[in-house]
């Protein structure tokens, strides 16, 4: 009678899709900077494995490569400013695969062998957090490997135990993916659905026993191996209604259980998701689904307003972004492993690259950079050209291996790389490491609102981050020329300040101060006579002591 009752437990709850997650809580909830949790304090570095640094010669990019380059990263002394400064690291798919980027997982519980061991990685997550660098990983779980044991038993006969860890269809439903393309696809035992093709055959998510699965594999990484959270790949895909194949309710529902669940084994544990929407889709997915989502209409502004040295689209990106999430609840970015390399968004011009690096890291919300960004990394698609070697020097092999590279590196490599930008002062990459520190060291920059400062001159952004404690004003010259025409004013409906009181902060030059109008806001308000070109000025505003 039992076993009846357990059958039509199961059933009911695959019907009415309730995820059957268990939520039993380890640990103890750890806040970042005034309350704020943790991930607000970090910025992000995206590594590729397999192109960061090969550590024993066979042109692979490996787990040892990696700790190697800690120190480049962050080496854990707050008061040298010689690393990069980045406080987070994602990890693209480590988990056993058969192609060269890991998104389609054989095993869910071992180390790619090209990247290394079990042992390697805890000793990666060691030294990485004795310099304070907290470590995710890439989660692939709306699919797995065409060749993981789960499938190849489900492919070989409908009565497999693991026939329904997959979709599975007798007959070819006949409609298309979310993208038009093919989604149904033919096997010697019926046809099974694979959004992202037929080697990446989608989990059925309902499933209980593959939701067990999932628990599993979740709990080792959190408890055992002790990351500090997930980047979770392709979430809008997760749960299918029929021909309804993204952003489902049942999607959403299922987010909800698997959030309850990590958080019970590591309240502290941190999951951003891939939802390839824009804003007003990916918000929906914030509070008890996920922790932050990506925000591609950010991105998009950053590049447009860099391009074409206009201040609309990343103003209104901002806007939106600012009313649409909890406050700063959402990760930001410029380009990554999918997209075309930001460097050729800018034009391969190092000047509107740094604009490009200063929109996303004195911006709202936590951001994510993809490697080799801060050198000027170039890289059109197809995927395999936009996740080439890193550059460490202008050598044949980019320092990046002693033998042959899995990838030949680019080209142009002389002056974009790290070892011909690391002294100079101008460079790149000296920006992203004044910025990341500056960030580091100034918390209204990673916690405070975003409230707009309006001006008539669209080649200047202006905005103030603002926190209880601190009110900074950060303005951009987006432009090649002088501008002296950009007088600012602070709308009271869209923020106040109570001192005028100013010191610039990032390069130290005098500015003027604002006159307060009655309301707590200011008109015709000019900090330096005249913006250089590309100028960045952050201005500390406060009472007087």
């Amino acid at each position: 009678m039992l076993r009846w009752i357990l059958v039509v437990v199961i059933a009911v709850s695959a019907l009415l899709f309730v995820p059957i997650f268990r939520s039993n809580s380890e640990g103890t909830l750890y806040k970042g900077t005034d309350g704020y949790p943790w991930w607000n304090d970090a910025v992000f570095y995206e590594v590729f494995l397999r192109s960061f640094y090969d550590s024993n010669g066979d042109g692979k990019g490996d787990i040892q490569g990696l700790i190697e380059k800690l120190d480049y990263l962050n080496d854990g002394n707050p008061d040298t400013e010689i690393d990069l400064g980045v406080t987070g690291l994602w990890l693209m798919p480590i988990m056993p695969s058969p192609s060269y980027h890991g998104y389609d997982v054989t095993d869910y519980f071992d180390i790619n062998p090209d990247y290394g061991t079990l042992k390697d990685f805890k000793l990666l997550l060691e030294e990485a957090h004795k310099r304070g660098i907290r470590v995710i990983i890439d989660l692939v779980l709306n699919h797995t490997s065409r060749e993981h044991p789960w499938f190849t038993s489900a492919l070989s006969s409908k009565s497999s135990e693991f026939r329904d860890y997959y979709l599975w269809e007798d007959e070819d439903p006949g409609y298309r993916g979310p993208t038009g393309g093919p989604v149904w696809h033919k096997s010697i035992t019926g046809y099974y659905y694979g959004v992202f093709g037929d080697g990446m055959p989608d989990l059925n998510l309902r499933n209980p026993k593959v939701i067990d699965e999932i628990e599993k594999i979740t709990r080792f990484w959190l408890k055992d191996m002790k990351v500090d959270g997930f980047r979770m790949d392709a979430v809008s895909h997760f749960v299918e209604e029929g021909q309804l194949q993204k952003n489902t309710k049942s999607t959403h529902d299922w987010l909800k259980g698997f959030y309850k669940m990590y958080k019970s084994i590591n309240p502290n544990a941190f999951a951003v998701g891939e939802v390839s929407n824009g804003t007003a889709v990916v918000s929906t997915y914030g509070g008890d689904e996920m922790d932050t989502g990506f925000e591609f209409d950010t991105a998009a502004g950053i590049i447009s307003s860099a391009r074409t040295a206009r201040q609309n689209p990343i103003r209104a990106a901002h806007a939106i972004a600012s009313r649409s999430y909890p406050l700063n609840q959402f990760s930001t970015f410029i380009s990554n492993h999918d997209t075309n390399r930001s460097f050729n968004e800018f034009r391969l011009d190092l000047d509107i690259a740094k604009v490009g690096a200063t929109l996303l890291l004195t911006g709202p919300g936590n951001p994510f950079m993809y490697y080799g960004e801060e050198v000027g990394m170039e890289g059109l698609k197809p995927d395999e050209d936009i996740r080439l070697p890193m550059q460490w020097d202008a050598t044949s092999t980019a320092g990046f291996t002693t033998g042959k590279p899995w990838r030949s590196p680019n080209d142009d490599i002389e002056a974009l790389n790290v070892a011909a930008q690391d002294d100079d002062p101008n460079s790149l990459l000296n920006h992203y490491r004044k910025l990341i520190h500056f960030r580091n060291k100034h918390d209204v920059m990673r916690i405070g609102a975003w409230v707009r400062v309006r001006t008539p001159q669209q080649s200047v952004y202006a905005f103030l981050r603002q926190s209880e404690k601190d009110t900074y004003l950060v303005l951009t010259n987006l432009s090649g020329q002088p501008v002296s025409d950009y007088e600012l004013s602070l709308n009271p409906d869209d923020g106040t300040i109570s001192g005028n009181q100013v010191q610039e902060l990032f390069n130290g030059v005098e500015v003027n101060a604002p006159t307060l109008t009655a309301e707590g806001g200011f008109e015709a308000y000019k900090p330096v006579n005249e913006l250089a070109p590309y100028q960045v000025l952050i201005v500390e505003i406060s009472q007087d002591n």
